[in-house]
């Protein structure tokens, strides 16, 4: 039953997705908060995405981007969410090989895709707050178009490199996968052969993917701060604080869970501590993304504003 090509040539015929199934009833909590946080996403998310498109006032750099990372995060919780929720209700836990593999090839994509958004994302931020009379300038559409490109052309790339040799692995006959979702280090747990190839290549991805952007977006804060410090009006230096906390804010939300699973994939703490990292980046940090992005921006509340504004007096006409 092995996954073993050179071997017999076979492939399996699915995995067994374990999640908690040795605490049912946490499983069944798990189900129905997955659940909230899933639909939160789902609305909150298609409310940026709308509105970024409807408002003329939203149709700039930083709300671009904000728009491609609701999408990212709409279809990265959307690759394993399902299945997850399947897994939560009933005994039936197994996945098929073709499905564990999509499921990988995309969850893998949109993760290295959404590394490098942040990564632009800190960029504009650099611009807006450091070289204001050049934003309009340095900040142009099709530079815009550009670095999105760049963004998905980059999730392309870090997928088609890792996924492959992940799913050639010589897994283990029981073909049990202690996680809720197909993802790369508990692939390589469930590997019964030499492994040391795909630590080795998901170190590098990590890399280039995790530590490269993050040392990047790090080193562009630290011109923020001195730019935001040289601002003499303590209301400037609030405006210009305000701009940038909500992209730390999810920077640190995602980057402190993801890198804990994916630089060291064969320690990942407890293998439960490993899950409930898992679940932290995969629900609860695409789920946090629009509240963050929302609760505190005027010009999101005023999109929203604008538009049921708008509604009201159509139907009043």
């Amino acid at each position: 039953w092995a996954l073993d090509r050179q071997a017999n040539g076979t492939i399996p015929d699915g995995f067994i997705l374990l999640s908690f199934s040795d605490n049912p009833r946490l499983e069944m909590a798990l189900f129905v908060a997955v659940s909230v946080f899933y639909t939160v996403t789902l609305v909150g998310n298609t409310t940026i995405i709308l509105l970024s498109h409807l408002d003329p006032h939203l149709h700039t750099p930083v709300y671009f981007f904000l728009t491609h990372l609701s999408i990212l995060d709409l279809c990265f919780t959307t690759s394993c969410i399902p299945q997850m929720l399947v897994n939560f209700w009933g005994s039936d836990k197994t996945i098929s090989y073709m499905g564990c593999a999509v499921q990988l090839y995309i969850f893998l994509g949109l993760g290295a895709s959404e590394c490098v958004l942040l990564l632009v994302m800190a960029f504009d931020r650099y611009v807006a707050v450091c070289r204001p009379l050049h934003y309009a300038v340095i900040m142009h559409l099709p530079l815009c178009h550009k670095l999105t490109f760049l963004v998905w052309a980059s999730g392309i790339f870090g997928t088609l490199v890792q996924s492959p040799t992940t799913m050639k692995l010589p897994f283990c006959h029981h073909h049990r996968v202690d996680d809720f979702v197909c993802e790369v280090p508990a692939l390589i747990h469930l590997a019964c052969g030499d492994t040391h190839v795909n630590e080795l290549q998901i170190s590098v991805i990590g890399a280039i993917f995790l530590m490269g952007p993050l040392l990047l977006i790090i080193v562009s804060y630290g011109h923020i701060a001195q730019a935001v410090l040289a601002i003499q009006p303590q209301e400037g230096r609030s405006k210009a604080f305000c701009t940038c906390s909500s992209h730390l804010a999810v920077v640190f939300l995602f980057y402190c869970s993801v890198t804990a699973v994916y630089i060291r994939p064969q320690s990942r703490f407890s293998q439960k501590g490993g899950k409930f990292l898992t679940l932290f980046y995969t629900v609860v940090t695409p789920t946090l993304n629009p509240l963050i992005y929302t609760l505190r921006n005027k010009d999101i509340k005023g999109a929203f504003k604008r538009l049921l504004w708008k509604d009201r007096m159509a139907n009043e006409e």
